[in-house]
């Protein structure tokens, strides 16, 4: 079997091109981009060893597991981060939280407090301060474990994030003029978990109606935001209005949604007066 039909056969397997060909160049021990190898090698034979591997690779993707946690590596925001089972995966729907808070502090030259609740790899706070270099950018996390993952992609990324570990701003101290968060927001018994199983349930899952954390943070914010700064949240897809509603009750004002990629309200957000 030559490379090509290699990514064939995962396609027949019912998996997208691009994750065929993002295992492949991850079992042949090539970058994650370099595409345009494979389609240089297409007739290449792969061995009987490789082969082997592979299929083991579209197995375990086939079992739901993030190709993230499988080659260790995510693209967020253009930075390149170490991903593996004690953090969520990035998600592209995310960064469209990312876009609404830089363009909630325009000015590159000004100096923010920004804080990133629920960092996880760090990919929010990490593509915050790589897009805003005088801002101060810190970022919170209730599990060690994952602080320590954020911290090594920081480290190699040579970004001065700050990390506090805290149960949402419990631990935290000063206010803030943007304050996101990526936070649990499934149902407890959504059965969309199924197919999540491989990734931290604790990140994932908020209470009866997943709106548990969500209450949680948009009750604590007001009192950590600046004047004039800006509480911006994601959410499930069938959460805006009543997150919307939430932001209202704690006096929040400018309350509105953006929509992705896929025209769904993913993130909500108001400011304070």
């Amino acid at each position: 079997m030559n490379l090509a039909q290699c990514v064939a056969h995962a396609q027949t397997l019912g998996l997208p091109r691009l994750e065929a060909q993002t295992l492949l160049l991850h079992q042949m021990g090539r970058p994650l981009h370099d595409r345009a190898w494979l389609l240089a090698h297409d007739t290449e034979a792969a061995s009987v060893a490789q082969l082997a591997s592979y299929e083991s690779l579209l197995q375990r993707r086939l079992n739901h597991e993030p190709v993230a946690y499988i080659v260790g590596r995510k693209e967020f925001f253009g930075l390149n981060l170490q991903i593996d089972d004690r953090v969520l995966d990035p998600r592209a729907d995310t960064e469209l939280l990312v876009s609404w808070a830089l363009a909630c502090c325009p000015d590159p030259a000004s100096a923010p407090r920004l804080l990133d609740l629920g960092t996880g790899s760090g990919a929010i706070a990490l593509a915050l301060q790589q897009q805003r270099p005088k801002a101060e950018v810190w970022a919170v996390d209730a599990s060690d474990s994952a602080l320590g993952l954020a911290q090594h992609n920081a480290l190699a990324l040579g970004l001065p994030v700050h990390f506090v570990q805290s149960h949402w701003l419990q631990n935290v101290s000063g206010q803030f003029h943007v304050l996101v968060s990526n936070p649990p927001y499934i149902a407890q018994h959504d059965p969309h978990l199924a197919t999540l199983q491989h990734e931290p349930q604790q990140a994932l899952v908020s209470g009866p109606d997943g709106l548990k954390d969500l209450r949680e943070i948009i009750a604590q914010a007001p009192g950590h935001l600046h004047d004039g700064g800006w509480l911006l949240l994601e959410h499930g897809w069938d959460q805006a209005a009543a997150v919307r509603t939430l932001l209202h009750e704690v006096g929040l004002t400018c309350v509105q949604s953006k929509m992705d990629l896929a025209g769904i309200e993913r993130c909500s957000g108001g400011q304070k007066k």
